[in-house]
């Protein structure tokens, strides 16, 4: 047997699993109806339209996960370079951290924090 006829049925041993593969899915399937076109929330029942409007707090809400959102993008390459960089760096992210809470400290104070 040559390598041509050896390569060539090869790949119709492989063709023919990938065949059998497909026709045992086919034969085996459950037939189904089509399925409901409703949003999927958690398994209940949508309260609300998908577009309907959101309380204005969620925007501040928002802005406070991705200041601290940014804040971890941050803190993660200062990490690896900090034996590198030295005592600088330790107060680069001090100064950072101090930002970063006096903009919570802010949205607490006005109540951005308060729910009711």
């Amino acid at each position: 047997m040559s390598g041509f006829t050896a390569a060539l049925s090869l790949l119709g041993l492989a063709l023919l699993a990938v065949a059998g593969v497909y026709g045992a899915a086919r034969a085996f399937r459950i037939p189904s109806g089509p399925l409901p076109a409703q949003p999927f929330g958690s398994g209940l029942e949508p309260a609300e339209h998908a577009v309907s409007r959101f309380h204005l707090r969620w925007y501040t809400v928002t802005m406070l996960f991705l200041a601290f959102d940014m804040e971890m993008v941050f803190m993660y390459p200062w990490t690896l370079v900090i034996s590198v960089m030295g005592p600088s760096a330790v107060i680069e992210m001090f100064v950072f951290l101090a930002v970063l809470l006096a903009g919570v400290v802010h949205a607490w104070r006005e109540g951005a924090l308060r729910w009711a």
